[in-house]
């Protein structure tokens, strides 16, 4: 059967299927699958150790890989799942209750129709908007010390919605709150970090 390296990343059959290649996953995916963890749960021992486990699992699911994909976003899939599974184990000493506030004492700064900013409170130019700003490491290193400080299950939330770009009713289910909690936390998340970046960033 012939075999088609592309883009030094994954490689092809005559079909047009991604193969499978665990011995060059460490090589190839490691730093990768590492960035990614890292960016969403700032702890380096923990991080390492999930992208281990992910190709553990990997190695379990072998048989189950189509092909359909590339094995470096199979392989993020998987580790994906593990990133939820560590904020839900992280936040669940943590319940969406009262505490959490209303939508409504936000209105101040978000359009309660649209969920964004008033255009009066825009946040500052932070001076990374001519690239995508977490591809800028100093930001993003600004970002997660900012995440940090969050509560853990807003900073859970938070990073589904805007590093994962996840939808409302997965989080929800994940993360077991309900649509209107979903609303609240990323409000205060939100105006959290915009005060946090702003004193550190800018």
């Amino acid at each position: 059967m012939m075999h088609n390296s592309i883009n030094d990343d994954h490689t092809v059959n005559e079909t047009g299927h991604h193969l499978l290649e665990p011995r060059l996953w460490v090589e190839r995916h490691a730093d990768f699958l590492y960035t990614y963890a890292s960016a969403r749960l700032n702890d380096d021992e923990q991080c390492r150790d999930l992208v281990q486990d992910t190709f553990l699992a990997a190695l379990q699911k072998v048989e189950s890989f189509r092909g359909d994909a590339s094995e470096r976003t199979w392989l993020t899939a998987i580790l994906k799942y593990k990133v939820i599974d560590v904020y839900r184990k992280r936040s669940g000493a943590f319940a969406a209750k009262d505490e959490y506030g209303t939508a409504d004492d936000e209105i101040e700064f978000f359009d309660p129709d649209n969920h964004h900013w008033k255009r009066e409170h825009w946040p500052a130019v932070f001076g990374v908007e001519d690239k995508d700003p977490l591809q800028n490491k100093e930001f993003l290193a600004t970002l997660q010390q900012c995440l940090k400080r969050l509560p853990p299950l807003w900073m859970s939330v938070f990073s589904l919605k805007h590093l994962d770009d996840e939808g409302t009713e997965m989080i929800c289910q994940q993360m077991k709150i309900s649509p209107a909690n979903f609303w609240v936390i990323i409000h205060r998340a939100k105006v959290n970090l915009r005060s946090c970046l702003q004193k550190n960033w800018i």
